[in-house]
């Protein structure tokens, strides 16, 4: 009883607040659409799941239509980008903190976590005067000689991986941080006593102890990436559609609230058999060994 009255508040939070909204979106992604947006309670249908893989003609057949399956792979190509560039970045940067002295290694975690003072929507907006034409970057670049015309980055698919790569890079590299703070770099003196190189060194001790801290970071970065809107929306001016920039337009302004949540639990599965997947593989992998 008494661990029933311990854990019984977080079961009744995350049930309220987790749980019932998304059995209500389920249930919301099986109703009809309303005529003038909303639904048609008590009146069922899986349309909207249809509606992702086909499209209606005149006389009612269905006809293929992989638009929004393209807009998920482009959501999940923008994630897998993103996810390594932070990698590239975070792991050298969690690196040089772990092999600092304390005091000094405070002073650095505090410095990564200052992009989260500002607001995100503050610090989209920053990069759209750093990579619009004429900016900053350009503007240098083209000062310095190095290009003749415009870069044309901003409103593209590289810009939402710059922004997207900026907005999530401190939680790939907090969870590193972490794994290599507990890293015994004894181990690596060894490893140097026994003839490795510095590349082997990182390769065959560094990088496999600090696994989980890898792993962590990137589902981190590449869940939230999946559904970011604020990002996408601004630095790819809405010429690069991602899924929650989709799912956003059917609750708004196409006012199509069953295919909305029907999209929300397809990106649900998707990344929860992504996760599957993972876990399996790396369970097969640990019993291998």
């Amino acid at each position: 009883m008494r661990r029933f009255l311990q854990i019984g508040p977080t079961v009744v939070y995350l049930g309220a607040f987790m749980l019932l909204p998304l059995l209500l979106m389920a249930y919301v992604s099986f109703l009809e659409r309303g005529l003038n947006g909303g639904v048609r309670w008590g009146e069922h249908t899986v349309e909207a799941y249809v509606s992702f893989l086909f499209e209606r003609n005149l006389d009612d057949s269905l006809a293929l239509n992989t638009d929004y399956l393209q807009i998920f792979l482009r959501s999940f190509w923008l994630s897998i980008s993103t996810t390594a560039f932070a990698l590239l970045i975070g792991f050298p940067t969690a690196l040089y903190i772990a092999l600092q002295p304390p005091k000094k290694r405070n002073l650095l975690i505090f410095l990564v976590t200052i992009p989260f003072w500002t607001n995100l929507l503050v610090r989209t907006y920053a990069w759209i005067l750093l990579l619009r034409n004429g900016g900053l970057i350009d503007g240098s670049l083209h000062g310095l000689g190095l290009t003749d015309g415009p870069l044309n980055v901003l409103y593209t698919p590289l810009a939402i991986a710059i922004g997207l790569t900026y907005s999530f890079l401190p939680f790939m590299v907090l969870p590193i941080y972490t794994s290599l703070e507990k890293l015994d770099f004894r181990l690596v003196e060894a490893a140097f006593d026994l003839g490795a190189d510095r590349w082997r060194a990182l390769t065959r001790v560094v990088i496999p102890l600090s696994m989980p801290g890898i792993v962590a970071g990137s589902i981190l970065v590449f869940v939230p990436c999946l559904g970011a809107y604020v990002t996408p929306e601004l630095l790819g001016g809405g010429k690069a559609l991602m899924i929650g920039n989709l799912i956003q337009s059917q609750f708004g302004a196409a006012r199509n609230w069953p295919f909305g949540a029907a999209l929300a639990f397809a990106l649900l599965a998707f990344v929860l058999i992504a996760m599957m997947a993972y876990l399996l593989v790396n369970r097969r992998t640990s019993e291998a060994r």
